[in-house]
């Protein structure tokens, strides 16, 4: 192995010690503090618990405790409850096959001790007195001592990922989102665990305990949806109904009668009616099992979606399905956390559920045909514009903007000329004619080489001693294709005998192959420097067209920061419609009507609260505990939104939030669904300003009238205005309806140089 540094070095291989292993791997198995939470409960629902009470501290950034009624932990396990690799699920890999249980491989505790600072307070079915058991982070128990407790078991977590400093530095920064997963995954289990209770809540500082998750432990899968979800989530859910697949599709699997074990997998659960308005805006509603355990099953949910998409394009359904095959058809060790599942017969399953699903739609579940026409996106469909009669390079246009900004007036390109004695129409034309002077002599040489010649001496042409017209044609070619080369000459070099011709005057010089060989490299650097320039130039390569809009973007967002607005020239106004700018060497074009909007726009977002209009009764709202948390924790990003609650966290979990008040402007009326769209976007980024898409169509809508419109004659100053707007804004690249303000149009010294 050779070093950086220095000359090979020798390296031995070796095993690297026991306590790195464990912390290395043990980082692979809890990545998260969902991660975390999922191992502690599958081992109380293994342990044959019918309560398991989950509790947080700071939303798991402090402690994470998870009791339970389960049977205990002898007290001859002990000591290996928390090893690596120390199970009592298998004896070896082929009990694997017959595994029934969430863990398997002994890994969990053992991870967390070295992840955390872990205690265990248990109580076996056959003891009289509890034991409290602490672990040190290579999981072996370092004290042990009596301790009241019922029958089940306590694991308490403290300072989650405190071993793993940069892990726990992210960990406690994104702790809100962290917790917001982790309540998610928690939802999973509350669905699929009939039998069980589950409850969840949470304690900031020395504050108030609140609940945030609790199911009443029924036998029922519909019972549990709504003591997560709320009554009004029922409401909108039907039954799965399985079916055989149909001829049609069995061919687009490519599957045949042979292919078709009866009754291999069994499918039960919930999704939702197709009709427009009892979907969801995401699939934050989504859980899949299989035999119970949940997972991730990429290719199912992306049947599901399909599905409900050809009834319900706008929305996603509200999924809760169990699929049960036999243990022998299904690998469920394939990744850490167990939620990449491999399934035999996967093409028959999914003929299966894509039947099935189109069967309810169909017989009526809900009363829209599957034979719907698409409706076109606006955003999809290519203007047309007429191209402008100028010079510069304007062909690609017509596809990235839209097709009202050719004015009124005309489809006669325009250039208005800047007050302050800016170019015309003509100046702009004549860009593409520039072409740069300073090529050195050596560009004509492919290689960039030069071979001196041998010998002392040499016969070479001299700059000028005296007069132009002694100086050789080629001589002057030189001086005038390389300007940089020197104008008068060393008089040491020059010996003192000269001859003198009638028609040319030559000199024997002195000659220094190494002064010679350091001029060449110098030449050399300097076409290095003058390539490596021209490169740099080209840091906008997007084409001017729909294809390539968010590559421009993305070009615009790294080499355009928002000081470099202010130092744009104006040159001057095209059609009536686009403002001409230069920054550096590059040739910008910005549209005046979708800039000046998205500036008008993200002030609107920004500073406008809306006023909000009385209930005459309060409305009861049916939030889940976690989203009633999020919208009291955001509470004033509600009320810019002009939204008004009554709060009483006193009342049991979805009766704590009523609402009292609802945003109004003119013709735009506004209601739960914008609540719960915003309690959607708050719960990945909390305390962050945000608004209900609605209110952001409503936004758009003022914003757009009163901007400048295409076809508007603009001054200079007006320009400089909307250009030094765009670097006041935090997403300048793109108005609220999606049009393109800005684009790339040419780099002045490229176009000289070509």
């Amino acid at each position: 192995q050779i070093s950086a540094n220095g000359p090979a070095t020798k390296r031995t291989i070796k095993a690297i010690d026991k306590h790195s292993v464990h912390q290395i791997c043990s980082g692979q198995v809890v990545l998260s503090l969902a991660t975390a939470v999922k191992e502690l409960v599958e081992n109380s629902i293994d342990a044959g618990a019918t309560n398991i009470d989950v509790k947080l501290k700071d939303y798991g950034a402090e402690q994470v405790e998870v009791s339970d009624n389960g049977k205990g932990v002898e007290e001859a396990n002990f000591e290996g409850l928390t090893l690596k690799h120390h199970t009592s699920k298998l004896k070896d890999f082929s009990d694997l096959i017959h595994v029934e249980t969430f863990g398997f491989r002994g890994e969990a505790l053992s991870s967390l001790c070295a992840l955390s600072d872990l205690s265990v307070v248990t109580c076996h079915e056959s003891s009289q007195v509890g034991t409290k058991l602490v672990f040190d982070h290579k999981g072996h128990l370092v004290q042990k001592s009596p301790h009241p407790r019922q029958q089940g078991t306590t694991v308490s977590l403290q300072q989650l990922f405190c071993t793993l400093p940069v892990r726990y530095k992210e960990f406690q920064r994104n702790i809100k989102k962290e917790y917001a997963k982790m309540i998610h995954v928690l939802q999973s289990y509350c669905i699929i665990s009939t039998g069980v209770r589950i409850n969840c809540s949470n304690q900031n500082g020395q504050g108030k305990r609140s609940t945030v998750l609790s199911t009443s432990g029924s036998q029922s899968m519909r019972d549990s949806i709504g003591a997560v979800f709320g009554p009004k989530q029922l409401q909108s859910l039907v039954p799965f109904q399985q079916v055989s697949p149909s001829e049609n599709i069995i061919e687009e699997y490519g599957l045949t009668d042979a292919d078709l074990p009866s009754q291999l997998f069994i499918i039960t659960g919930f999704v939702s009616r197709g009709d427009h308005g009892v979907g969801r805006s995401a699939t934050d509603r989504q859980f899949f099992f299989i035999n119970n355990r949940p997972c991730d099953p990429l290719k199912v949910t992306k049947v599901v979606n399909e599905v409900y998409h050809m009834y319900n394009r706008h929305q996603y359904p509200f999924v809760a399905l169990n699929i049960a095959v036999a243990s022998e058809c299904v690998d469920v060790n394939v990744t850490p956390d167990k939620r990449q599942i491999f399934l035999q017969e996967e093409k028959l399953l999914l003929a299966v559920l894509k039947t099935s699903l189109i069967n309810m739609y169909e017989a009526g579940v809900n009363k829209i045909s599957l034979n719907y026409t698409p409706i076109p996106s606006t955003k999809d469909m290519e203007p047309v514009i007429q191209r402008p009669k100028s010079s510069l390079n304007l062909a690609g246009l017509k596809a990235a903007f839209s097709s009202h900004h050719s004015p009124s007036s005309g489809n006669k390109s325009s250039m208005t000329k800047v007050a302050n004695g800016g170019p015309t129409q003509k100046t702009l034309q004549d860009l593409a004619k520039c072409s740069i002077v300073g090529r050195s002599v050596l560009d004509e040489r492919s290689d960039n080489s030069y071979t001196p010649p041998e010998g002392p001496e040499l016969q070479t042409e001299l700059c000028p001693l005296s007069k132009d017209d002694a100086v050789s044609p080629n001589a002057k070619r030189v001086r005038k294709e390389n300007p940089d080369s020197p104008t008068e000459c060393n008089s040491e070099t020059v010996l003192v005998d000269v001859a003198v011709s009638i028609e040319r005057r030559t000199v024997p010089l002195q000659f220094s192959l190494q002064e010679l060989a350091g001029k060449i490299r110098r030449l050399q650097d300097q076409q290095k420097q003058r390539a490596s320039e021209k490169l740099c130039y080209r840091r906008f390569r997007a084409k001017i067209n729909p294809g390539e809009n968010q590559s421009a973007e993305e070009e615009l967002k790294k080499e355009i920061s928002k000081d470099m607005f202010r130092e744009m020239e104006i040159i001057g106004q095209f059609n009536l419609g686009f403002i001409i700018t230069k920054l550096a060497s590059d040739i910008f074009m910005i549209d005046q009507h979708a800039t000046d909007e998205k500036y008008n726009f993200e002030i609107l977002q920004q500073h406008t609260v809306l006023q909000g209009q009385k209930l005459i009764v309060p409305q009861k709202l049916h939030l889940t505990a976690i989203s009633e948390n999020v919208l009291i924790e955001n509470i004033e990003i509600f009320r810019k939104n002009g939204f008004e609650f009554l709060i009483d966290e006193d009342a049991q979990v979805m009766e704590r939030v009523k609402l009292v008040s609802l945003p109004t402007s003119k013709n735009w009326t506004f209601g739960p669904a914008d609540i719960e769209e915003l309690i959607f976007m708050l719960t990945d980024s909390p305390g962050v300003m945000c608004r209900p898409s609605r209110v952001r169509q409503m936004f758009a809508s003022r914003a757009c009238r009163k901007s400048v419109m295409i076809g508007t004659a603009l001054s200079g100053s007006e320009m400089k205005k909307l250009v030094v707007h765009m670097g006041e804004i935090e997403h300048p690249w793109n108005c609220p309806h999606g049009r393109p303000t800005m684009r790339h149009l040419a780099n002045l010294d490229i176009i000289s140089q070509d």
